[in-house]
């Protein structure tokens, strides 16, 4: 099921833009066989989430991304996300990474600025931001962009925030900035990613699919709640089915 939406993922963009698919698991050789897939299929580089669930030492956690790395020759983007996680990959071990020619990139998602700059300060890696709302705040450190969750119903206005902080037009990054930080706010607090955002596609007409156990569907309430947080940004949810 993973390998066929990678590959159709791939198939689809058709080299029209660059695809970089998740291929992490806590067993090193289900992401190298992933990784690998995923490269003999055409990505153009690999996300790959730090080891979940087993808890590995920081040793352990660099051993697994070096020999995923040396598996294949596109990049690593290492997803940083310790509170689905329950490791943290410090950013001594992120350091270390970075000297291996395969690691190019880092999805930060720690909430951790610190931890950000420790990185940026001392590494060459690209770090993208892996939560909506520390978007900005990581680009006025050096980040180069965002892997979004409200990117998927507001690409437009993220792309234009991306592209006032490079053209030096802070005044309209932060408007935006504050502008999707109150959907983010309000989308995402009602429930688990991708809860919320599949909800609110499916809403604007862009229907993916339920979400699958164990994850379960927005409440009826709190559907009616996204429907007013979708209309309050300006977006137009189609009407309750009858």
């Amino acid at each position: 099921e993973h390998e066929r939406v990678i590959a159709e993922s791939i198939q689809a963009a058709a080299g029209r833009l660059l695809v970089m698919p998740g291929t992490g698991s806590n067993s090193t050789a289900e992401a190298i066989r992933l990784t690998k897939f995923a490269a003999k299929a055409g990505a153009n580089a690999a996300l790959v989430v730090g080891p979940y669930y087993n808890r590995p030492t920081q040793q352990g956690i660099y051993e697994h991304f070096k020999a995923i790395a040396e598996s294949v020759d596109i990049p690593i983007c290492v997803y940083n996300i310790p509170t689905r996680t329950g490791r943290n990959i410090e950013p001594e071990t992120i350091l270390r990474l970075a000297e291996l020619p395969g690691i190019a990139m880092v999805k930060e998602a720690t909430g951790s600025m610190d931890q950000a700059s420790q990185i940026l300060n001392a590494t060459d890696l690209t770090v993208l931001s892996g939560d909506d709302s520390l978007t900005l705040p990581l680009l006025s450190i050096g980040g180069r962009g965002v892997i979004s969750v409200v990117g998927n119903i507001v690409p437009a206005d993220m792309k234009a925030l991306l592209d006032a902080f490079d053209a030096g037009d802070l005044a309209t990054a932060r408007r935006l900035h504050h502008k999707l930080f109150a959907l983010c706010r309000d989308l995402l607090g009602l429930g688990s990613n991708p809860i919320p955002i599949k909800a609110a596609m499916a809403m604007l007409g862009r229907d993916t699919g339920d979400v699958r156990l164990p994850l379960v569907p927005l409440e009826p309430p709190l559907a009616a709640k996204l429907r007013q947080v979708l209309s309050a940004y300006g977006l137009r949810p189609q009407p309750v089915p009858a």
